[in-house]
């Protein structure tokens, strides 16, 4: 049995993935905050054969980390596959308004909660039979171009850019491949605004196309189906037409 942890997987992105995870025959813990909305992806996936465990969590604190990835040794007994999803954003305002605890929130569920949970992941990955695994980050475009106003979410993805390097290199003798998805305007509740119109970098403000989410899926899955010889260091996948290269 393959065995996939995804966090922040009770709604958008994370659900999407977990779902299609299931569909390619992993058995699926769903991590996250919120119990309820764990549970009902827990439903969807038993319900279309395979199985899923729920563990609500905070991923921004050692103890509950070190907690979840116990949990999943002792339900599981190994870890194939990691997707580090988990992450919000902070008030759309400039840097200079945005206050510590604003950007501490962010740090600490978008780039110290993927630390810790790669971190437990690795020493699990390295003492499992057989040995390894995969790592997927969830980068979004903002690890490389950011949008106005969101130093503290560009801040975190920038990092978490520098954490998939880190791990795939430090991970190559013990056969741990991690590599990072960048997802553009993915249609999701979060990115509703989107939809409806957003802050360009000359000020204006501008609706973008949005992606389904059924495509960012398809991305997660292939990148979670390769042998482990084998590893996406970096994907972008993102709607045509939105406003990404040359942005600015």
């Amino acid at each position: 049995m393959k065995v996939a942890l995804v966090t922040g997987a009770g709604s958008g992105i994370g659900k999407a993935a977990s779902l299609a995870l299931a569909e390619e025959g992993f058995a699926v813990v769903l991590a996250g905050r919120r119990p309820e909305p764990l549970a009902l992806v827990a439903e969807d996936i038993e319900a279309r054969g395979q199985r899923a465990l729920a563990v609500s969590t905070d991923i921004a604190k050692q103890p509950a980390t070190h907690a979840l990835f116990e949990r999943v040794r002792q339900e599981f007994g190994r870890l194939d596959l990691l997707f580090n999803n988990a992450g919000i954003g902070a008030r759309p305002v400039p840097l200079e308004e945005l206050t510590v605890a604003e950007w501490q929130s962010v740090i600490d569920i978008n780039l110290t909660g993927a630390f810790l949970c790669t971190q437990e992941a690795v020493r699990l990955m390295k003492s499992q039979t057989p040995r390894g695994g995969r790592i997927i980050n969830n980068g979004s475009i903002s690890s490389m171009t950011p949008r106005l106003n969101s130093a503290a979410y560009t801040a975190s993805k920038h990092g978490i850019l520098g954490l998939t390097k880190a791990t795939a290199l430090e991970g190559r003798p013990y056969d741990i491949a991690c590599g990072q998805i960048d997802i553009g305007n993915a249609a999701t509740e979060l990115a509703t605004h989107v939809s409806k119109g957003t802050l360009q970098a000359d000020g204006s403000t501008a609706v973008e196309p949005m992606l389904d989410l059924a495509h960012v899926a398809e991305a997660v899955k292939y990148m979670a189906s390769l042998p482990l010889d084998a590893n996406v260091l970096s994907l972008t996948v993102m709607a045509t037409k939105m406003p990404f290269v040359g942005r600015g």
